[in-house]
């Protein structure tokens, strides 16, 4: 019985490692901060709601057969392999600038899964996905409305739209050429097009079907971190420590603090501790690369792939760290000389 149990909580473990990981945090934390009815207060609900209804709106596309259509029209005009997935990739940048980075990669991962399945290439989704994060990451520093993290910023700090972009500019012009050399990697393959049945649409169960398709996992996954993180704010030695080392280190500490807490709780956080605005704002939208964690979009990507193909789970973190560290470390460098 203890034994079936423990294999039950493996496989689990495995099937939805991240949630698990947050959730024990968070669980570790509760242990430093009473529970209590302020518990509720961390949680962002206009953050969980937004989720939701996107992830709804997205099953219903999904089974309406709307991302099928659109695929098949898109692979039409694509020659190759290479050229496919760019498409895919900057299609995130772009959208991310208007729509954030979050709803851009719930929308076009799934897009792009699908996509890649037709031309039966779903190797590259490992890549592809992986560039296609961090394009989204970069697209949302183009304006303060790109992202949560920046929105935050962008009200506490009253810098204007103009200043906003040119504050973040070199970054944004470093992480694009990174996309562009990163992507020579892709294999330039022909791309053929298989057989396709005609569309139809299955109206039995659609509702129950679109219910269910949603990540109940992931809602569940912020949750856990809002906790996590509202109490670390209220652990006195946390406070204390930032009380005394943020002021005059904000870029590191916003690199640092988006590494383990995201970078829309770090924003929050440091925001609290420092009016070094336009330092914190570097800071949390370079630190948005590197972990999984780093930024909610990061974990948003992963969840949706590893839900399809579950095989990808430890490659894909190996390539995503990989790339992501390495524009970490060149955003760095940006930072330092300039």
């Amino acid at each position: 019985m203890l034994i079936n149990i423990m294999t039950k909580a493996f496989d689990f473990f495995k099937k939805e490692t991240v949630f698990s990981i947050s959730l024990i945090l968070a669980i570790i934390s509760c242990f430093f901060v009473k529970p209590s009815i302020n518990y509720f207060y961390y949680i962002n609900g206009d953050t969980i709601l937004l989720l939701l209804v996107i992830m709804f709106f997205v099953e219903i596309l999904k089974n309406l057969s709307v991302f099928e259509r659109l695929v098949r029209k898109l692979l039409t005009k694509i020659r190759n392999t290479r050229e496919l997935s760019l498409v895919l990739i900057f299609t995130c940048f772009l959208s991310s600038i208007f729509i954030t980075n979050d709803v851009s990669l719930i929308i076009f991962v799934p897009f792009t899964i699908l996509a890649l399945k037709k031309v039966d290439r779903i190797d590259l989704a490992i890549i592809t996905v992986s560039l296609q994060t961090i394009a989204a990451n970069v697209g949302c520093m183009v304006l303060p409305i790109g992202a949560p993290h920046n929105i935050v910023m962008y009200t506490v700090s009253d810098i204007s739209f103009v200043s906003f972009f040119l504050l973040l500019l070199p970054y944004i012009l470093v992480s694009l050429v990174f996309l562009a050399v990163s992507s020579l990697f892709i294999p330039k393959n022909e791309i053929v097009l298989p057989q396709m049945d005609k569309i139809t649409f299955n109206s039995e169960n659609f509702f129950k079907r679109v219910v269910l398709g949603i990540d109940y996992y992931l809602l569940l996954t912020f949750i856990a971190l809002f906790i996590l993180i509202g109490n670390l704010e209220n652990i006195p030695i946390f406070y204390s420590l930032f009380t005394q080392w943020i002021a005059g280190n904000e870029v590191i500490w916003g690199i640092l603090a988006s590494q383990v807490i995201s970078n829309v709780p770090a924003a929050i956080l440091l925001s609290g501790f420092s009016a070094n605005y336009e330092a914190i704002i570097i800071g949390i939208n370079i630190g948005g690369f590197g972990t999984l964690i780093a930024s909610m979009a990061n974990l948003i990507s992963y969840k949706i792939l590893v839900r399809e193909h579950s095989e990808f789970k430890i490659k894909y973190l190996k390539i995503f760290t990989i790339l992501n560290v390495i524009l970490l470390i060149i955003l760095v460098g940006v930072y330092i000389f300039i």
